[in-house]
């Protein structure tokens, strides 16, 4: 009875709600990681978008003007990542913060001795466990910060985030852990000894920022991931129940 009604109620907010063709058109053309979907996928996740947007508020940090179709692109790639997995990945927080450009924000740290002393760092984005998703709007890498913030969602699921999500019944947890403990320790060595990586090198600071900035290569660069890291590809594979990939091959790209 209650998986009837909801369906009915999803299906209402749908009926109500749905992104309008012509925007949903214009952010996959936008968008190269949408448009290698096939239709059917581009139609499912043009549903889990508008149940997103529904579910969600956007707020415009300074009174910045976040328009409907930066709305629906970020939902977009939020939702991308759950495809297959589901809208509840996602519940448990209401807001998404958008600033126009990188932010600052200031927090109090211990150093190596013991003292607290106030820090600032500047941010392109940011994830609080029970919070909002914080983002800023620059050309160039508003993909990358969507995927890499919303993976961290993800990581979070079940604590805070260190490198791994809550992993599916038929996953092993040994497997993940080994696959992903040898490509970090690699990559680290590889960063601290100023070595070239083809992957952003901030991927280094803490198994859960290689594993956000994995994610986005997973879904934005998949071929390059395939070739660095099968292992980790594999994974991500099994994590996200989908092969970006694939879907690059199907598309002819």
């Amino acid at each position: 009875m209650f998986k009837r009604l909801h369906r009915a109620w999803l299906k209402h907010i749908l009926f109500r709600s749905r992104v309008p063709y012509p925007l949903w058109k214009k952010v996959l053309e936008s968008s190269p990681v949408l448009s290698y979907l096939s239709k059917r996928k581009q139609h499912r996740l043009r549903k889990l978008t508008s149940l997103f947007l529904h579910d969600k508020k956007f707020t415009g940090a300074n009174d910045y003007a976040v328009t409907t179709e930066m709305q629906v692109y970020i939902a977009a790639h939020a939702c991308l990542l759950i495809i297959n997995l589901g809208l509840e990945y996602f519940d448990n927080w209401t807001e998404i913060i958008v600033y126009p450009d990188a932010f600052v924000v200031k927090r109090e740290e211990f150093d190596d001795i013991g003292l607290l002393r106030e820090s600032r760092r500047t941010l392109a984005g940011e994830s609080w466990e029970r919070g909002p998703v914080i983002l800023s709007w620059i050309d160039g890498a508003t993909l990358n910060i969507i995927v890499h913030e919303f993976a961290h969602k993800l990581d979070m699921l079940n604590g805070i985030a260190n490198g791994m999500p809550p992993l599916h019944s038929n996953m092993s947890r040994s497997k993940w852990t080994a696959v992903w403990s040898k490509a970090y320790d690699k990559f680290q060595r590889k960063v601290q000894h100023h070595h070239h990586t083809s992957i952003d090198p901030y991927a280094a600071e803490s198994p859960a920022e290689f594993f956000a900035v994995l994610t986005e290569v997973f879904f934005i660069q998949p071929g390059l991931l395939y070739k660095i890291y099968p292992g980790i590809y594999q994974q991500l594979h099994f994590f996200y129940r989908q092969d970006p990939l694939q879907n690059v091959l199907l598309a002819g790209k």
